[in-house]
């Protein structure tokens, strides 16, 4: 599985750079979930969670959250970050593949391309299973990912965020070393830089991860052979009016699934 321990390990850092209003997102969740089942979901899951942006507002709309991270610093991060929201989530540091929750969710939900992760359909596949394990009967799984437009296999693109709080300034940029992913395998090894800039230092972390591009149909076929998911929707952004298409209104790719019988 990908690892970008420089980065990741940073949760402060990190924070700085993609800390944002998640409240669209999460009521996304809500009405994907109301369609299907008449009501709001009451318990949901922030899978690879990080910060737990997703999982905090969720308890501060009154349900029960959890989160759920490899990365113990973002955990702990996490935890701090609720406790002066003043919002009581259950925060897990542990692996995504195979996990179980004290109590079965009606939600749960992937961003900001946390599945590329996992390079093998059968990671993948793993997964799914473990999602479906701790989902309520018919619970929806939603994934966010990048539009196949904006990663082609041709070349993985460039990616740079930037952020700055209290005088410190942070830069990550995303594939520095223009990797291209194998034909074969999807993978692709990529490279990561993160510059921080405080009281005129600057310090320079570097990593390298492997990542996997997973296509709208390799959704399709891997939730069906996990006989435990099925894909029920694609949209192409937060917004169930927008369709999954090539237009620039389609910023990216979300995967609607739900549990089998």
């Amino acid at each position: 599985m990908a690892e970008y321990n420089d980065v990741y390990r940073r949760a402060h850092y990190y924070d700085i750079v993609f800390r944002r209003d998640v409240s669209r997102e999460v009521q996304f969740l809500e009405d994907e979930y109301r369609e299907r089942h008449g009501r709001p979901p009451s318990a949901i899951l922030d899978i690879a969670c990080g910060p737990g942006y997703h999982a905090r507002e969720a308890a501060r709309r009154g349900m029960t959250a959890f989160g759920i991270d490899l990365r113990p610093e973002m955990i702990t991060f996490a935890r701090e970050q609720a406790a002066a929201d003043g919002v009581d989530v259950s925060w897990i540091a542990g692996d995504m593949r195979r996990f179980k929750l004290p109590q079965p969710v009606d939600a749960a939900l992937s961003s900001f391309d946390a599945m590329d992760c996992m390079l093998t359909n059968q990671e993948v596949v793993e997964h799914f299973r473990a999602i479906a394990g701790n989902l309520t009967p018919r619970g929806l799984y939603v994934v966010e990912s990048t539009h196949p437009r904006d990663c082609p296999m041709t070349g993985y693109g460039n990616f740079h965020y930037r952020g700055e709080r209290n005088g410190t300034k942070v830069a990550i940029d995303w594939a520095t070393n223009q990797p291209v992913p194998d034909p074969l395998t999807q993978v692709i090894d990529v490279e990561v830089t993160m510059h921080v800039t405080h009281d005129g230092t600057v310090e320079t972390f570097t990593d390298h991860a492997r990542e996997r591009l997973l296509l709208a149909q390799e959704f399709v076929a891997l939730a069906k052979l996990s006989d435990a998911l099925e894909v029920v929707a694609f949209h192409g952004d937060y917004a169930r009016g927008q369709p999954f298409d090539m237009s620039k209104a389609a910023r990216r790719m979300i995967v609607v699934m739900q549990k089998t019988s």
